[in-house]
């Protein structure tokens, strides 16, 4: 295996580091100049005549332009986890679950509950009718949903993370300016808006899957421990839902693999 690792990598002696055959030095500093670089990584990959490609978690392993680059390589190189287009359409927030409530996935509820549409495997993408239908784009429709899907919401930018782009909101007077200010943090992006969910934990199942349409779940992990909307530790096996729910979450994140 060639592994590659930045400065900062090799003087940790990094446990990765001391598993591969081959050492790649990369440039250090933030990882848009390293571990998220797809140019560098499948230049790297080219150079070396790899066969393949796995980026791990985090960084560049949810860039769509990764799997999509190396599948153009001469030969083509392959990539360790999901094809470009389902990780382009499962990587925005509306997408995923429009995705999701048609593949028979249980759906909490939604302003874009009602919507009907075709997820074109092929392409990764929905008919931008579908799409549109989904989204809220005033403050009015803002109000609307949140008198239709009822109190307490959560406001969310689709292409929000890291704790922007997102408001709870207990109150109907209060739904516009909280509205007004997720569109503020993430200019341009979609918006939406869900029930909130309350005294929940925040559970994920894990997949296994490959090209040929077979996926299987794997047990999941808690990840309800966090800090301003972001995971800080993830516990596993979980066991906050009985056997029964939680087959049923298997059974579930397996038919949107599949979908």
């Amino acid at each position: 295996t060639n592994e590659m690792a930045t400065p900062e990598d090799l003087r940790s002696n990094a446990e990765y580091i001391r598993m591969g055959d081959i050492i790649v030095d990369v440039p250090g500093g933030s990882n848009n100049h390293n571990y998220a670089n797809v140019t560098l990584i499948v230049e790297l990959a080219r150079l070396h005549g790899v066969h393949a490609v796995w980026a791990g978690w985090g960084h560049a392993s949810e860039k769509p332009a990764l799997p999509n680059s190396l599948a153009k390589s001469d030969p083509p190189i392959k990539f360790i986890g999901p094809a470009g287009p389902p990780m382009y359409a499962l990587g925005d927030k509306i997408g995923s679950t429009i995705i999701a409530q048609n593949a028979g996935v249980p759906c909490i509820a939604w302003n874009g509950a009602d919507v009907v549409a075709e997820y074109d495997v092929e392409s990764g993408t929905l008919p931008e009718e579908a799409f549109q239908q989904a989204c809220v784009v005033s403050a009015a429709d803002a109000s609307a949903a949140a008198e239709k899907i009822g109190l307490p919401i959560m406001i969310k930018a689709s292409e929000g993370g890291g704790g922007k782009g997102i408001r709870m909101v207990n109150n109907m007077d209060d739904v516009a300016n909280a509205y007004r200010q997720v569109c503020g943090e993430v200019p341009g992006s979609p918006i939406f808006i869900m029930k909130l969910s309350t005294n929940s934990r925040h559970l994920e199942v894990q997949l296994l899957a490959d090209e040929y349409g077979n996926a299987i779940a794997l047990n999941g992990r808690d990840c309800s421990v966090q800090r301003r909307h972001q995971k800080i530790i993830e516990e596993g096996p979980p066991v906050a839902a009985s056997p029964e729910v939680w087959k049923k979450m298997e059974d579930a994140a397996v038919s949107l693999a599949k979908a």
